[in-house]
């Protein structure tokens, strides 16, 4: 019998964030830090639309776009936190969350060799997505030194004449890295002058601690080079509900929906009544979530401190990024350690791009008290790596 596989699919390796909660799940009394999902419950407001809208038979397909309620929201939102005017008719769709937007707009945008500018330490989608979609993948490799900020030098050295896209993954997952105004700024100009396009990945843009967020498309000839990807899963704590959307030229988004149309042909309609809610009266909700995280990131960081561990401190999302370094472990055998001895879950920063060794992502979006209880665990660890224990 024939390869009945894709040589493309077979050498994309898979995620490097599953394997150790699938351990965890059969692990007793294991506490993960791992997973970026918000613990708090979806508002009730947003629950109840849901309920109402399932209440009232709404259980049709919704055009491939997206409810026009829904769109019109969306450009309020973002005329509103981000300046920035889109048609609802014509340069906005809704998604199956943020990832499939990703997905649709590298499959939009790319032809065979064209190159995509993927800063890493980042999130595990963009590399094989831009690969099933054709296109090359080139790593700009963040530094701590930096925050893990893009920088223009780095940026200008990876460009070439075959460079399409770049992806601006800010706030950031894993290290909860963000990109501020002047920073954007330079990186705009590069963008317009190089004449390339932007995937601008904001899915944590309502979780910064320091100012408010500002999206690249908001510069001068950016708009119109720009595919502005958000989602409802991390601001509003909806991940099961699955529902992101795009905003970009009608150039661009046209030829998305047609991706959309025939792979999924539209996002979940009860989402997308819910959602309407969450947009048109969530605002509250959102401070009180971002103040909880606020909280939670300011004694994470301080705790790793004290423990005598490197962490630099995030403005963005709900991630720590300590380095391990100084224990001269793989960050894979790191965590994997600290599994089987303590039974805590993190993430080795290798699951985000080779940039990330040496490093281990660490989620807040838990109870203080489940934090508490994992960072006495990791400090018994690092006692005994010090030799202390």
């Amino acid at each position: 019998m024939r390869n009945p596989l894709s040589e493309t699919i077979v050498q994309i390796p898979p995620s490097g964030i599953r394997k150790f909660f699938d351990i965890v799940s059969e692990m007793k009394d294991a506490i993960s830090l791992g997973v970026g999902e918000p613990d708090f419950d979806t508002p009730w407001h947003i629950r109840e639309e849901g309920i109402y809208s399932l209440e009232k038979g709404r259980t049709f397909y919704t055009s491939n776009a997206g409810l026009r309620d829904l769109k019109v929201e969306i450009c309020n939102y973002l005329k509103r936190k981000c300046s920035l005017t889109y048609n609802p008719d014509t340069e906005v769709m809704v998604t199956v969350g943020g990832s499939e937007a990703i997905d649709i707009a590298l499959r939009a945008m790319l032809d065979p060799a064209d190159e995509v500018l993927i800063p890493q330490p980042s999130y595990v989608s963009y590399v094989p997505c831009t690969i099933l979609a054709g296109g090359t993948p080139v790593i700009i490799e963040l530094e701590e030194k930096d925050q893990f900020k893009l920088t223009l030098e780095k940026l200008l050295e990876k460009i070439t004449p075959k460079t399409k896209v770049l992806v601006i993954p800010f706030p950031n997952n894993p290290t909860g890295a963000i990109m501020e105004k002047e920073e954007l700024e330079k990186i705009a100009e590069i963008v317009v002058e190089k004449d390339l396009f932007v995937i601008s990945d904001e899915i944590y843009c309502e979780l910064t601690y320091k100012g408010n967020h500002v999206s690249i498309a908001s510069f001068p000839g950016m708009q119109e080079r720009t595919v502005l990807i958000n989602g409802f899963s991390k601001s509003y704590a909806m991940t099961g509900w699955r529902l992101g959307y795009a905003a970009a030229p009608e150039v661009i988004l046209k030829q998305m929906l047609k991706i959309h149309q025939f792979a999924i042909m539209c996002a979940p309609t009860t989402s997308q009544y819910a959602a309407v809610s969450a947009l048109k009266n969530g605002d509250e909700d959102v401070k009180n979530m971002r103040e909880s995280y606020n909280q939670r990131r300011r004694f994470l960081v301080n705790a790793f401190r004290e423990m005598g561990l490197d962490c630099f401190e995030p403005f963005g999302a709900f991630y720590v990024f300590p380095s391990i370094k100084r224990f001269g472990m793989s960050s894979d055998e790191f965590c994997m350690e600290l599994l089987k001895q303590e039974k805590v879950a993190v993430v080795p920063g290798t699951a985000f791009g080779a940039s990330g060794e040496g490093f281990i992502r660490v989620s807040y979006a838990y109870s203080l008290k489940n934090l508490k209880e994992a960072l006495g665990r990791i400090e018994k660890f690092v006692n005994r790596l010090d030799g202390k224990a």
